[in-house]
């Protein structure tokens, strides 16, 4: 078995509504990450799929502590990243990495981007001449010229921002990297060159990589193992391939139907989805799909939330009927 790099376990984050101040009945709480539990193996890209508001960059900024969780653990090399103090976690950021969605928003638009580098690398405590070198090497290995560095973000173009993104983000030489949607702003070629990217990062640095996404094509190319995320909870996980392939809850079942046609003559049967999204704030104990269900059975569904199990060797599914 390869060792876990991230061991998450029981990660929850609810988002207060309302001021108690005002009126402590009018104070709600919207349950974005509700009890995630899962591992990422070293040398690994493991991926997070689901709609828009699941809580996939949630959980992600809670693994990272760009915002606090309210409980649970993040192991990150045997220490829990939660429980770090302000100056012990300051002294960790250069081993844990993030590349944004958006690469025009991830630099400062006054600064050159040679400047924005310099400065993260005096933060990182590198000295000049070995900073030098290292930039070189990773212009060289993102396939852009020097130059690059003497012009403002908005000179570039957005898949050389992604590109220079990941090479901020790799300069620190992190043992672990998330990427939150890092190829859904740019076209479908700039996508491919930015996927090759993080695979030869995976094949020739061994990188570990958590991968967020809503295209499901892009996450079976790249990824391993996968998580599902509806509502804030972990509907179903395992081996891309077994959960592709043989999904079992009924909510994975309904995304991958969606998936665009890989050829013009594959056959597919849509599914489609009907009844309520349900309200995030103040959930009740049932199962979240259940008003989208067609499995949905009324009394266990209804009053019994369903627990990750594991239907067959690394396959977890949350569902009574799975």
């Amino acid at each position: 078995m390869t060792e876990n790099l991230i061991e998450v376990n029981h990660l929850m984050k609810y988002f207060k509504l309302g001021n108690e101040k005002i009126s402590k009945a009018k104070v709600k709480y919207l349950h974005a990450v509700d009890d995630v539990s899962f591992t990422i193996r070293k040398g690994e890209i493991f991926g997070i799929i689901g709609e828009s508001g699941s809580g996939k960059s949630t959980i992600g900024k809670c693994i990272l502590r760009l915002i606090d969780s309210d409980s649970g653990e993040v192991i990150l090399n045997g220490k829990d990243v939660t429980k770090l103090s302000q100056k012990e976690l300051k002294a960790m950021r250069g081993n844990m990495q993030m590349v944004f969605q958006n690469p025009l928003a991830s630099f400062n638009p006054k600064k050159k981007l040679g400047d924005a580098f310099w400065e993260y690398a005096k933060f990182l405590k590198i000295p000049r001449m070995e900073y030098e070198k290292r930039m070189k090497e990773l212009l060289d290995y993102i396939n852009l010229a020097d130059d690059v560095l003497s012009r403002l973000p908005k000179e570039l173009s957005g898949g050389q921002l992604q590109r220079l993104a990941f090479a901020r983000a790799i300069l620190s030489e992190p043992d672990f990297l998330l990427a939150d949607e890092p190829v859904s702003a740019l076209d479908v070629s700039v996508q491919a060159q930015i996927l090759n990217l993080m695979l030869d990062l995976k094949e020739k640095k061994g990188q570990t990589m958590l991968f967020i996404s809503h295209d499901l094509n892009v996450v079976k190319h790249i990824c391993e193992r996968v998580a599902v995320v509806y509502l804030g909870v972990i509907v179903e996980m395992g081996d891309i391939e077994t959960v592709y392939s043989h999904a079992r809850h009924p909510y994975t079942q309904a995304l991958i139907s969606a998936k665009p046609k890989e050829h013009p003559l594959e056959q597919k049967e849509r599914i489609i989805l009907e009844g309520d999204v349900p309200n995030a704030i103040n959930v009740k104990e049932g199962c979240r799909f259940a008003t989208r269900c067609t499995r949905y059975k009324e009394g266990l569904c209804d009053h019994r939330t369903p627990k990750l199990k594991e239907v067959e060797e690394g396959h977890f599914v949350a569902c009574h009927y799975a």
